[in-house]
């Protein structure tokens, strides 16, 4: 007797902030993967289907998201990131002197 089946597996992406189609509120965005995945005795083994939504925090409203727009709205991602580089960097080092300095 086989056992097969699917499993569904979600990934985040990205938090955007957008008006909500829905509730109407400016709200962050979970831009989600959705990836579903054929199983074999309960082991998934290969992806045989995958999606985008955004979900608004607010109101946990899903909006599904046309594949070719998936590569813009994960510049609108980084763009909208508070490290504009991607990555944050180190503080340079400051010298452990009084401030203002003692004559």
């Amino acid at each position: 007797m086989l056992i097969w089946g699917w499993r569904t597996q979600t990934r985040t992406l990205a938090m955007i902030t957008f008006l909500c189609a829905y509730c109407r509120n400016p709200s962050a965005h979970a831009f989600v993967e959705v990836i579903k995945k054929f199983t074999l005795f309960f082991v998934p083994l290969f992806p045989i289907g995958t999606s985008h939504r955004l979900v608004c925090s607010w109101c946990q409203a899903q909006t599904t998201v046309p594949q070719n727009d998936v590569t813009n709205l994960l510049g609108r991602a980084h763009s909208q990131s508070m490290y504009p580089g991607g990555i944050p960097q180190p503080r340079p080092a400051v010298p452990d002197t009084p401030w203002p300095p003692m004559p």
